[in-house]
């Protein structure tokens, strides 16, 4: 199936960190254990929140390269115990009969994977129950993770996740040559100007692609039978002949080189050059593909009774100020709870941020991928190899 954004990506910022948070308190009787997305959460916020456990608490952190790789992972810990081979020759009750993995406390899983999480009884809810924190974070993120007992938005459902950090689709475009131009880059429409053929470097993603095609001509994103959509194909061709260049990694290299001027990319990737006054970037006016990556309780935790409250605690570490700041500096996405803050209290790299810190009404048009029906793939792969091969 077409996955979404980071199933792309890998990190290198958190290489130690497996090693620097398990190799200590080898004498504790409880752990807490997390596992996430590699370069998701700055190492330090890991130590700081490792000072204030009881010493009775060792804190296991370990990561994964992929979104994709972690769901996997979800799904294994569900099935049942693989028979462990006896090659012994005594009968199988001298020997350890099942191999049991160790299962997290909590596991980052992309919001993409969340109704399928719930769908095949992966994961259970969180209790946010007098949670003083839950109630501080916007209802736009609330209502991502309020679903019903089949993975659907449900504002009486149960809360299965807490999303800790955000990015979005955006375009991103070289503020020099906008400059003489006279203009700059708002919408998606922008996309197929006569002025920019052969200046545009796209993603090689036919979700995105064909989603963005569909935004402008007033669809959803989500939208599952494109066959019978009028113009689509047009639309699609016509972007088709206006890029040059198509990548999921390597779309800002000609961006920078100045052989494209615009192009459409994911917001984390190009944070980290935004202070370097070449590029910009903006949120499309008519929406956008959203991401969140969320913390989920597998549903095969160890519920401990010592100390019951660390998985919330952990959360509402996570969505504090310092902490929230912190992740939003250094791991090129936002909290969502950035917005909950006084701008004040913001450092001015992200107060004045226009990716960070989109208004409620722009939020509202933008959409959070859903997985696609079987059907629904081949006819956005049908599509897309048609165009790509013209």
């Amino acid at each position: 199936m077409f996955l979404p954004r980071r199933t792309f990506l890998t990190g290198t910022g958190l290489l130690a960190l497996d090693y620097l948070l398990t190799a200590c308190d080898s004498g504790a009787s409880h752990h807490f254990q997390v596992k996430l997305l590699k370069d998701s959460i700055p190492s330090n916020l890991f130590q700081e929140f490792r000072k204030q456990l009881p010493q009775s608490v060792k804190l296991d952190v370990s990561s994964e390269k992929q979104l994709s790789s972690l769901y996997e992972q979800l799904e294994n810990w569900h099935r049942p115990p693989r028979r462990q081979k006896n090659n012994t020759g005594f009968p199988p009750f001298w020997t350890n009969s099942s191999i049991s993995p160790t299962v997290p406390d909590l596991i980052t899983i992309g919001d993409y994977w969340l109704k399928l999480a719930i769908q095949h009884q992966v994961i259970r809810p969180l209790n946010f129950t007098d949670f003083p924190a839950w109630s501080q974070l916007p209802q736009f993120w609330r209502s991502l993770v309020h679903r019903d007992s089949q993975g659907q938005p449900s504002p009486t459902g149960s809360v299965w996740g807490a999303p800790y950090r955000w990015g979005a689709t955006v375009l991103i475009y070289r503020q020099d040559v906008f400059e003489r131009l006279g203009w700059v880059p708002s919408d998606w429409g922008d996309l197929w100007r006569p002025e920019l053929k052969g200046r545009i470097s796209l993603l090689n993603q036919p979700r995105e692609i064909i989603g963005l095609t569909l935004k402008r001509l007033g669809h959803s994103y989500n939208t599952l039978e494109i066959e019978s959509i009028p113009n689509l194909k047009a639309h699609l061709t016509a972007l088709h002949h206006q890029a040059t260049f198509y990548s999921n990694d390597t779309y800002l290299q000609p961006l920078l080189l100045e052989d494209t001027w615009l192009a459409v990319g994911w917001s984390s990737d190009v944070i980290p050059l935004l202070a370097q006054g070449r590029l910009a970037a903006v949120i499309p006016a008519s929406g956008s593909a959203l991401w969140a990556d969320l913390w989920v309780k597998p549903v095969r935790a160890s519920q401990p009774t010592d100390f019951p409250d660390l998985t919330q605690r952990w959360i509402n570490y996570c969505w504090q100020l310092p902490q929230a700041v912190q992740l939003s500096l250094l791991t090129s996405a936002a909290s969502p709870m950035l917005a909950t803050f006084p701008p004040s209290r913001l450092p001015p790299s992200l107060r004045q941020n226009p990716i960070f810190n989109p208004t409620p009404q722009l939020f509202n048009r933008c959409e959070w991928l859903s997985p696609m029906t079987e059907n629904s793939q081949q006819q956005y792969a049908r599509l897309w190899q048609s165009v790509r091969s013209q």
